[in-house]
């Protein structure tokens, strides 16, 4: 039996993003149902379109789901939905996105009837504040977000993404939400309301430079095409044949690149060693890269850097992952069933290993239910009152245990959202091996300095956490850690495949110690792939999935959309696949291991063009900032230096408010160009239109105008601009925290609320080694003296150790050194 397979899942409203959530539940077996008007979904007449005229964006959010067709001007409709809602066990309901003819019911009364029910309210903006209310698409959000403005070239515009990232990002954050409501109410508890907004959900693509823009101030700007803040390179470059992906980090491997490249002046040249310094250099370094590495073929250069261990990686196009038999075998990419027509998608990235999704299904037809074997029952909750009130209060993962092994963004993010809901999160670090977000310089004065303290990317990934140091290769710090595991819930990690198993750490060990533990290992490709020694970043893990080949303009290089995109979505994906084990081992009591790999986590930002190309063979389009469904749409130059709006008109409606708003009442007028197809045929022309009025204008006016015609638009910010953002201001968004060593500073809360205020930040990120006394007494009952002998063997510490330091401590230990893949 699936995992979810006893749960009902009701979908109302037409949104991505609740339609993203939904699918989820039905990965694992729940029984989803659409509710749909007689016209059906309006995504099912998203671009692009199959041979056969069908939605493949609609597809990927929609298989293995049944449809419900309900008409609002049917006298029992109201009845009809109630009913259904009140025999589900979750409600995600997409209707402030657009109520795509839902007829109108009062989900408050129907939870005060039955309190146990699940409720997802998905929104553009929320209820409250400046934007509320605003006409909105993915482009206008993720503008508005600051995801577009560091993209593209110097002079501008500044090119963006096609329309297939916030209602996944949003859905993820949904399904997070209601899975762990779901385990909440099975360990005893009510059931939970919650609010998610599709653009505070994409500021965690955004936060980590939001938070270095408040230390550093304003020096984020755009670069360049496949330029970005903090770091270069961090790109793509063209090769004798294929487009290869670079991100070098640390000295070393920029070191080793330029020794592969067999460039010694670059790697003598101590001015060049750290990657802001070489952001000085740019067009130099490019120059004497850029011939080299069109000596050999993107393949050659991959296979040299893995020997190296460089975070190198070809970029595939569509037709190279469609025909990826490892993708295909681990169930990354799946078959999709679309009437008449069959085709390939992105299947789920949950990997779980005792408990798999399904791989691929039926896109039901309006009104077509799909066969269900497993007999459904309400979820149980357990030993809760009959009023379902048992601590209404607590969060849901209160008394779960996780040990979190992670370093960098992607891991302590999965860990961190687990915390945010009430799980004891223990971070598990060392002096000799510390988070490598704490810094990775090892100079005396760095070290003496307690500069690996003051690092703000660390604080915001790991508030709500206890910390604690451990020297994993001896003995004793083994034992310890084995200890700790013992009595926890969950064990996650991100370092390279193997090494936790040769500590004697990993699952097959770990298990006989505690049957019921859920591990997730987060490597880049995944714990059996070929590629899994493959060193990577979340800028490779972009590079590699095959998103930049449809972005940008149609004759330009491939384009990267964010600095580290794969880092924010592994995460995610990482903790709603813990969530899906948990609820199997309340079932069950059976814990299992998840491979996630994180380059996988990537591939439903490209699921729509699988689909068509597996169907008709056709390479996707790239549109540059012009779309496939909307005309106009695109990022016009405003008044001030560099300052951009992106603007779209999304139906005829809006097309004639923006239209009469520019001072063109006779193209409102012209009945001919209601029709799409019309008005691309004088596209150039209605740009220039836009771009005259934008020009005269400064962005925030223009954004305010154009919303008040109820035109679709947002400013293109910078993620500084976000700090002081009256739409995050009104919502209390960003946490005034209070840390050691850094002080006051912001903080993003999570995007799921239950109630009108966001989730409060319980405690800072913890120092070094902050908690090893109150987590080696509380819970192992160490005394102060056997705490006292850990502490002089360096087995626990609250100092990183120096370069010599390292080494010293290195010759009494194994040769096992611990790395993160990302």
């Amino acid at each position: 039996m699936e995992v979810l397979s006893h749960m009902r899942v009701i979908e109302i409203g037409s949104s991505a993003a609740a339609s993203y959530c939904a699918r989820l539940f039905a990965d694992f077996g729940a029984d989803v149902q659409k509710v749909e008007p007689p016209v059906g979904d309006g995504l099912r007449r998203s671009a692009p379109l199959t041979p056969g005229g069908q939605s493949a964006w609609f597809a990927f959010l929609n298989f293995n789901k049944s449809s419900i067709i309900i008409d609002a001007n049917d006298p029992d409709a109201i009845t009809r939905l109630t009913k259904l809602i009140e025999d589900c066990d979750v409600l995600v309901d997409g209707r402030d996105v657009d109520a795509a003819e839902c007829p109108s019911i009062d989900v408050a009364a129907i939870r005060k009837r039955r309190p146990e029910l699940i409720h997802l309210g998905v929104s553009w903006f929320g209820q409250e504040g400046p934007y509320a209310g605003f006409a909105a698409t993915d482009s206008a959000v993720r503008a508005l977000a600051g995801l577009v403005k560091l993209v593209g070239p110097l002079e501008g515009p500044p090119l963006q993404a096609p329309d297939f990232q916030t209602g996944i990002v949003a859905g993820l954050w949904g399904f997070i939400a209601a899975a762990s409501s779901t385990l909440a109410k099975q360990r005893g508890g009510a059931g939970r309301s919650w609010s998610l907004n599709t653009f505070e959900s994409s500021l965690v693509l955004t936060e980590y430079l939001m938070c270095e823009a408040f230390v550093r101030g304003d020096v984020m700007q755009r670069l360049g095409i496949n330029r970005f803040w903090p770091s270069f390179p961090v790109g793509i470059y063209d090769t004798k044949q294929g487009w290869l992906g670079v991100t070098l980090q640390t000295p070393a491997q920029w070191l080793a690149f330029c020794d592969m490249l067999g460039l010694s002046e670059l790697s003598n040249d101590p001015a060049l060693l750290s990657g802001e310094d070489r952001l000085q250099h740019m067009d130099q370094i490019d120059l004497q890269f850029a011939p080299q590495l069109k000596t050999r073929t993107a393949q050659e250069w991959f296979a040299e850097g893995l020997k190296r261990k460089i975070p190198i990686v070809p970029l595939p196009e569509i037709a190279d992952l469609l025909e990826d038999s490892e993708k295909k075998a681990r169930g990354a990419i799946v078959p999709i069933f679309m009437s008449n027509e069959q085709g390939l998608t992105a299947g789920s990235m949950q990997r779980l290993t005792l408990t798999p999704p399904r791989r691929g299904g039926r896109v039901p037809a309006p009104g077509e239910q799909q066969v269900r074997s497993n007999t459904r029952r309400h979820l149980s909750n357990s030993g809760a009152q009959s009023s379902g009130s048992i601590d209404a209060d607590r969060q849901p993962l209160h008394g779960m245990r996780v040990i979190d092994f992670s370093m960098g963004w992607a891991g302590p993010l999965c860990t961190r959202t687990l915390a945010d809901l009430g799980a004891d999160v223990i971070k598990i670090e060392a002096i000799q091996y510390p988070d490598w977000f704490r810094g990775v310089d090892r100079r005396p004065d760095y070290v003496d300095a307690e500069m690996y303290e003051r690092r703000a990317r660390f604080s915001i990934l790991n508030r709500n956490k206890r910390g604690i140091t451990l020297d994993l290769k001896r003995p004793k710090g083994h034992a310890l850690a084995k200890r700790l595991i013992a009595g926890a819930d969950v064990v996650v990690d991100n370092y390279s495949v193997d090494v936790l198993s040769k500590l004697g750490l990993g699952y097959d060990e770990l298990r006989t110690l505690n049957p019921r533990l859920v591990m997730m290992s987060m490597s880049a490709f995944g714990a059996n792939s070929v590629h899994r020694d493959c060193r990577a970043y979340g800028s490779t893990l972009e590079q590699g999935s095959g998103l930049p080949g449809v972005i940008g303009s149609p004759d330009g290089p491939p384009l990267m959309s964010h600095t580290a995109f794969g880092d924010p979505i592994g995460g995610l994906n990482g903790c709603a696949a813990v969530l899906v084990a948990l609820l199997h081992v309340h079932s069950t009591g059976q814990g299992q291991f998840i491979d996630l790999a994180q380059i996988e986590c990537m591939m439903p930002f490209v699921a729509p063009w699988m689909t068509v190309q597996s169907i008709g063979g056709t390479p996707p389009i790239r549109y540059g900032n012009r779309h496939p469904q909307f005309v106009p749409h695109g990022c016009f130059r405003c008044a001030g230096e560099d300052s951009w709006i992106v603007v779209a008109a999304t139906d005829s409606e809006m097309w004639h408010r923006l239209a009469l708003l520019i001072g063109r009442p006779d193209w409102a007028k012209d009945d001919s160009l209601k029709s799409t197809e019309a008005r691309r045929g004088i596209e150039s022309a209605i740009e220039m239109e836009i771009a005259g009025w934008t020009l005269s204008r400064d962005a925030d006016t223009a954004m305010s105008e154009l919303q008040s015609a109820k035109v679709a638009a947002g400013v293109a910010r910078l993620p500084i601009d976000l700090l002081k953002d009256p739409h995050l201001r009104s919502r209390a968004y960003l946490q005034e925290v209070e840390r050691a060593f850094i002080g006051l500073h912001p903080q993003p809360s999570m995007p799921i609320r239950e109630g009108g205020g966001p989730h409060s930040i319980r405690t800072a990120a913890p120092t070094l080694g902050q908690h090893n006394r109150e987590i080696l007494s509380e819970l192992l009952g160490l005394s102060e003296s056997e705490i006292a002998e850990l502490a002089r063997e360096g087995i626990i510490g609250t100092k990183m150790l120096s370069e010599r330091e390292l080494a010293e401590s290195n010759s009494v230990s194994s040769d096992c050194k611990i790395e993160p893949t990302l």
